[in-house]
């Protein structure tokens, strides 16, 4: 008779509590602040029961979902539908102005003006539908994050955009330099530490968190870290 396997459930490293989490700190630089986002490589926990709440709701929503879309026709057609709706809903919050039924246009039948706008959308739909064959046999990961990038960016009339290259020096949110910005994301001397413990996170099997909370931690983590220079909203919404 074979011996049962034993699961561990002791944590792999410090217990945090939502309820007791310090987001970062403020690091000078030079004539400005940086923002260093703490470690979220660790479990969680929490006593709001609220959080129980939303996450059980969440969780039945994604149940009636799956349901759905074991009775639809054609459940690639609508899947793909809702890639194009995401798409396009996306790049809208980055400033492209692109309507849904421009989405399944070809490119001749595009204004010259709204092209650049148009193919921003169509990297976005080719993107999320490489990253979800992809899945199939890599983990999410930095590498497969850089790919999805890489063709986010392709073809785009962006400055700065350098596809599949994470930051090599300081960006910034809002304002017009450094000196006004909103939000100065960590300076890239932290920033390859960061990256390599948000993976480590993704990949964490021994942490016991919920999918939906672990995907919530790590979209917080990557817009904070902000590694690219361009295409971060995206790709973190994506991802």
């Amino acid at each position: 008779m074979k011996e049962s396997k034993t699961i561990d459930w002791s944590p792999t490293r410090n217990m945090m509590k939502f309820e007791d989490f310090k987001s970062g700190v403020y690091r000078s630089q030079y004539q400005y602040k940086s923002f260093l986002p703490a470690s979220i490589n660790q479990e969680w926990t929490w006593n709001d029961p609220r959080i129980n709440v939303l996450l059980e709701k969440a969780t039945q929503a994604l149940g009636e979902l799956n349901a759905f879309s074991r009775i639809v026709p054609n459940v690639d057609l609508f899947i793909s539908m809702h890639i194009l709706k995401e798409a396009n809903t996306s790049s809208r919050i980055e400033g492209t102005k692109t309507e849904i039924d421009d989405v399944v246009k070809e490119a001749d039948a595009i204004v010259p003006e709204k092209r650049d706008d148009w193919q921003e959308v169509q990297n976005y739909v080719q993107a999320m539908n490489e990253a979800i064959q992809h899945l199939d046999t890599l983990p999410l990961s930095l590498r497969l994050i850089r790919r999805t990038h890489e063709i986010l960016m392709n073809n785009v009339g962006r400055k700065h955009k350098a596809p599949a290259e994470f930051r090599t020096n300081q960006n910034w949110i809002g304002g017009s330099s450094l000196a006004d910005a909103s939000y100065i994301p960590p300076h890239i001397n932290d920033m390859h530490d960061l990256l390599d413990d948000f993976e480590q996170f993704l990949r964490n099997d021994k942490i016991m968190v919920p999918h939906l909370i672990r995907c919530a931690i790590a979209h917080y983590q990557f817009e904070t870290i902000h590694p690219f220079f361009d295409g971060n909203g995206r790709i973190g919404r994506y991802s």
